[in-house]
């Protein structure tokens, strides 16, 4: 089973898709936490992203064996990311570590193409968003800011941040945690029904 929960920076995914994994009892996939870190490596002499190691231990996350939980989370981090993630060898590397490890058990996910790229087949689906404002606000970065890196990452040639045509809307804006982590655990029980 996997719960995918896709949209744009700010919208609040990785804060969400964790809580909703732990109401469910699923595991969290943060395919954000992998993309920063390859914006971390990525200036680094003879990058190469196939050859990076990955792990999550708990709520850290670690490259090459080193701790990077707070330095992936920086605004330059966030930015860095944006910019490897247009790269199709990049692309190409992580997906295929995402699909290796969702191939199993009970995943929550969360990203800007689970649900159009990673795992299309994916149970439930999820667009997670919020107003502009609002999700430059969370981040600590201006509109203007925010804006051209939602159209970077809308307008990348492959595997832009598009809604998946059967993922259900969420919009964050003006809700809370829990209010937001229920309406999407809500809809885990129904598309089950539906299947059985």
């Amino acid at each position: 089973m996997l719960v995918a929960i896709d949209g744009p920076a700010g919208a609040g995914k990785s804060t969400v898709a964790r809580a909703v994994a732990d109401a469910l009892g699923f595991t969290y996939l943060d395919t954000g936490a992998m993309y920063r870190c390859v914006g971390l490596r990525a200036q680094d002499p003879g990058f190469d992203p196939h050859g990076l190691d990955i792990a999550f231990d708990g709520d850290r996350v670690l490259l090459d064996g080193d701790d990077v939980s707070e330095a992936i989370r920086t605004p330059q981090a966030a930015q860095a990311a944006s910019r490897v993630a247009t790269d199709p060898a990049v692309r190409a590397a992580l997906v295929a570590r995402q699909r290796e490890l969702i191939a199993d058990g009970a995943w929550v996910a969360e990203g800007r193409d689970i649900g159009t790229v990673v795992a299309p087949d994916a149970e439930v689906k999820v667009w997670l968003t919020a107003d502009p404002a609002e999700r430059a606000r969370r981040r600590g970065i201006p509109v203007d800011d925010l804006v051209e890196r939602d159209e970077r990452d809308a307008g990348r040639e492959h595997a832009p941040m598009v809604a998946a045509d059967d993922a259900v809307e969420v919009d964050t804006t003006g809700l809370t945690i829990d209010e937001v982590v229920a309406a999407i655990v809500a809809l885990v029980p129904q598309r089950n029904e539906v299947q059985e």
